[in-house]
């Protein structure tokens, strides 16, 4: 069962299950296998675990984005009490950009490279916001200006493909900010940064929940969660293993999963120091 830490509940993931069939007569793989978990409004809510555990997977699902082979087979998606699996494409259309948005692992692959950066923003605000086209472009540039891109007139006339991926990954940070959507899904946000830009990145992300967004952080960092998290679930081999506020799960962890994340984080930590 879901653990339930408050009663406002913006998203509400009840025993999912997306498997990816190869050939026939073969069992599935069980990339997400009956996995449940609840983010809080207003909260930051991590996602841990290695790759090839199953979190990029679920964010995907949640965005119906799993192509075949793989499918979803089983379970609730639930955003703001409208089941997402029960909608047509037309309404879930409507709600993602607007009610939930993401920041994709891999954003070269999100942006499209050969349109450039200030129409690929303008139409993320236009979709769902009614707003004065100068008015935007200044919204716009104030986001650029919060992920450290400041050369903002120039960012705007780029095409994603003369941009390096850490760039990429700040305009879909920036993106996020000018959607003004009540959840944001971050699959490794800081993916490709160096560490003074992640430290940028990771601030405008609290900044975002200080200002009332949600937030679920996909991470295989143990650093970022603890600097991060209200609360945590620890995924392992398609499933939820552990789940708890950040202080239990690293002053108690209970699964020896989590205990190995922890044990392995720390000694990363001795090799750096």
């Amino acid at each position: 069962m879901v653990q339930n830490y408050k009663n406002d509940v913006i998203l509400s993931v009840e025993h999912l299950k997306t498997y990816f069939y190869q050939k026939r007569n073969q069992e599935p793989i069980r990339a997400v296998d009956d996995v449940s978990f609840q983010i809080i409004r207003g909260s930051i809510t991590a996602i841990v675990g290695q790759s090839g555990s199953g979190k990029s997977v679920t964010s995907m699902s949640i965005f119906n984005l799993v192509d075949s082979p793989g499918k979803i087979v089983g379970g609730s998606i639930v955003l703001n009490g409208k089941n997402l699996l029960k909608l047509s494409n037309r309404e879930r259309n409507k709600i993602y950009g607007k009610e939930v948005t993401m920041i994709f692992q891999e954003p070269a692959s999100a942006l499209n490279p050969v349109v450039k950066v200030k129409k690929q923003m303008l139409e993320m605000i236009f979709l769902h916001q009614k707003m004065n086209r100068n008015v935007a472009l200044e919204k716009c540039r104030e986001a650029l200006k919060r992920v450290n891109l400041k050369d903002t007139n120039t960012i705007l006339e780029k095409y994603p493909f003369e941009l390096s991926g850490g760039m990429c990954q700040r305009i879909m940070i920036a993106m996020a900010i000018v959607s003004n959507a009540d959840l944001l899904i971050a699959d490794e946000p800081t993916t490709a940064l160096d560490l003074t830009v992640q430290a940028v990145v990771l601030n405008e992300i609290k900044k975002l929940r200080d200002a009332g967004m949600s937030i679920m952080l996909i991470t295989h960092d143990l650093g970022i969660v603890a600097q991060m998290a209200d609360y945590v679930y620890v995924m392992n081999d398609g499933k939820i293993v552990e789940s708890g506020n950040v202080f239990d799960i690293f002053d108690h962890p209970q699964h020896e999963y989590t205990k190995t994340l922890l044990g392995a984080a720390e000694e990363k930590q001795e090799v750096m120091v």
